[in-house]
């Protein structure tokens, strides 16, 4: 499955902060929505097509919070050589 977005409402704490990611797996689209950062509940949505996940992500991102958008992390980023 690769990440292909992802967003954060700005807000630091378990109880405050909120993500949406948007992610592919051939040719499934999945959104989740997290709450609580690393360790929160999250819930999933799953559709055929990106423009029916996106249309899920504006859902989600509607409200009052100030959305930021991360960008993915390239693959290996994390590596060291």
């Amino acid at each position: 499955m690769e990440q292909r977005r992802h967003w954060w409402n700005g807000k630091w704490g378990r109880l405050a902060r909120r993500d949406v990611f948007l992610r592919v797996d051939g040719e499934r689209w999945h959104v989740e929505q997290r709450a609580g950062g690393a360790e929160g509940v999250s819930r999933f949505y799953e559709h055929p097509s990106v423009e029916e996940a996106e249309e899920t992500v504006r859902a989600l991102l509607d409200g009052p919070d100030t959305w930021r958008e991360l960008s993915p992390r390239p693959p290996g980023a994390g590596d060291r050589a």
